[in-house]
């Protein structure tokens, strides 16, 4: 056992932090549709200024460096919208450090694993904790390569996170290079050029509490109507008082639309997006609000009822129910989703399948038990080499988002969540409870018996099925049998044969002639219980 990895306890996930909803602008006209682009694009050729002055400040950016940023852009637009914009490129500045320091990450494990390979001997086979020598002298020659390569890439990449430099594109790098592709997108340039404006466009504004219906710059009334403070340049463009712009659309959120009444009636902060769909045709308007965070219940409580346990596969959650003593009842669940099409498709195969099992989960007052999975660090191809159908596998699998959304619409119906770590559940789940859950009318599979494995981490019991008494505890000695005789074995049902010695010259209570016959003790489920008793009449006559 000392080659096992330490397991981190399980624990009850945390809700979300804030909730987000979206609808669209209906009923828009020509004019407004102007309007919203104007006033995109003067934005967010503002936030493009921005984000070039915070990169160009790296790590030397303070305080003073923010207010004078904020400062420039006032002048151009208004203190709110400066706001807004000087917070918006200094989140995406932040996010582009985190994604380069995930990056050093990737190249540090594939630096490692080239490196113990080119060590061993050519051929030499693997084990199942590290990989062996490579296949051939051609491979090794082409692998080193490799290495120099990624050693390089690995100093530049270093260089820049100490200097604080990171390369931002706002609109995206991929649309970007879709542009060197058009012919292979399906697109033409006046097609890409429409897509890449909206997608540089700035129109968000940060809420603020204590202001009307929680917004200055982007308002939304109870009954729907939206306005937009106008920035300076464009001010003329207004058709309401205070330089502001009324949009002809009504909006109204399905979703939550009782908790958005609630803070805009309250005055209480909302943040609003308004972005355009290209492929669509379409405008949307974003709300975002922030929620207190919510006392989830203690581990204990989430375990009291038992749990359903939830194994996370490509195609499919593999679910089964356990009692508080981690005995699997009834019979497993599958919920399946396609994750093949567009992201959307996607998106809704994963959010249909999390719906069915939260309902099931609610409908019975259960927990549930999910993995604590993060495949950022397992996708490198220098750990699985030619394994290219499992990298697909594992790189397909929607591990982030579905966290995200369970917890998330757990919270909504109060199923808590529990976050087991997942370290061995597939290989214990096959070995201690695949075949003995397997009957002729139920064939389990292996992501059943990891379902089962995860379940009983999160209660708090071992994955095995039985643990042996340990050797001194044994009624014979060190010579006592840890498992039951099987059901075909001659003799199992009767006496244990008598040893002579010490121990046997007196028969003590439940040592007698039928200390084994379980029909002549009064146990439950044995006919001596059963059995009709009445009491003999007395002699009339001696």
């Amino acid at each position: 056992m000392g080659g096992l990895r330490d397991m981190a306890a399980p624990f009850v996930a945390r809700g979300p932090s804030g909730a987000t909803v979206r609808t669209r602008l209906k009923g828009l006209t020509a004019g407004d549709e102007k309007v919203l682009c104007l006033v995109g694009d003067h934005l967010g050729s503002l936030a493009a200024k921005d984000l070039k002055a915070r990169c160009a400040a790296g790590l030397d950016h303070d305080t003073g460096q923010w207010a004078e940023r904020k400062r420039v852009l006032t002048g151009e637009s208004s203190s709110r919208w400066a706001g807004s914009v000087t917070k918006a490129t200094h989140d995406q500045w932040a996010l582009a450090r985190r994604g380069l320091l995930a990056h050093i990450h990737s190249l540090q494990a594939g630096v490692r694993a080239i490196r113990h390979r080119l060590s061993l001997p050519i051929g030499e086979r693997g084990t199942k904790r590290a990989p062996g020598g490579y296949r051939s002298s051609k491979e090794w020659f082409a692998k080193s390569r490799r290495l120099h390569v990624l050693e390089e890439r690995l100093q530049a990449v270093r260089a820049d996170w100490q200097a604080g430099l990171v390369r931002v594109v706002r609109g995206g790098k991929r649309l970007l290079n879709t542009r060197h592709h058009l012919e292979a997108a399906g697109l033409t340039h006046e097609r890409w050029r429409h897509r890449w404006q909206a997608e540089r466009r700035f129109l968000q504004a940060d809420g603020e509490s204590g202001k009307r219906y929680g917004n200055e710059t982007i308002r939304v009334t109870p009954d729907g109507e939206v306005s937009i403070k106008l920035p300076a340049p464009l001010a003329h463009l207004a058709n309401a008082p205070h330089g502001r712009y009324v949009l002809a659309a009504r909006v109204a959120f399905a979703h939550r639309g009782e908790q958005w009444a609630d803070r805009v009636t309250a005055h209480r902060a909302v943040a609003y997006r308004i972005h355009e769909e290209v492929d669509r045709g379409r405008w949307y308007v974003t709300a975002s609000w922030t929620i207190p965070s919510v006392q989830t219940v203690p581990l204990e409580t989430a375990r009291a009822n038992g749990l359903v346990a939830v194994d996370t596969n490509a195609d499919h959650l593999a679910a089964w129910r356990l009692d508080r003593h981690g005995n699997p009842t009834g019979e497993p669940l599958r919920f399946d989703y396609d994750l093949t099409g567009t992201a959307d498709h996607r998106d809704a195969q994963v959010r249909h399948a999390l719906i069915r099992l939260l309902h099931w989960a609610h409908r019975h007052h259960l927990a549930i038990a999910i993995e604590d999975l993060d495949f950022e660090a397992e996708k490198t191809r220098e750990k699985h080499g030619r394994r290219n159908r499992f990298r697909k596998l594992i790189s397909g699998m929607p591990v982030a988002r579905l966290r995200a959304r369970l917890v998330s619409m757990a919270a909504e119906l109060g199923v808590p969540v529990i976050a087991v770590d997942p370290a061995y559940t597939s290989k214990w789940g096959a070995q201690h409870w695949q075949k003995p859950l397997t009957t002729n009318t139920r064939k389990t599979t292996r992501h059943d018996a990891a379902a089962v494995a995860i379940g009983r981490r999160a209660l708090g019991h071992p994955i095995r099925r039985r643990t042996a008494p340990p050797r001194t505890h044994q009624s014979d000695g060190c010579g006592h049998r840890t498992v039951q005789a099987r059901s075909g074995s001659p003799g199992r049902e009767g006496n244990r044969p008598r040893i002579p010695g010490p121990r046997t010259r007196s028969v003590g209570s439940g040592r007698g002639a039928k200390a084994v016959d379980q029909n002549a003790q009064h146990r439950s489920g044995r006919s001596a219980e059963h059995e009709f008793w009445q009491q003999d009449s007395l002699p009339l006559s001696p």
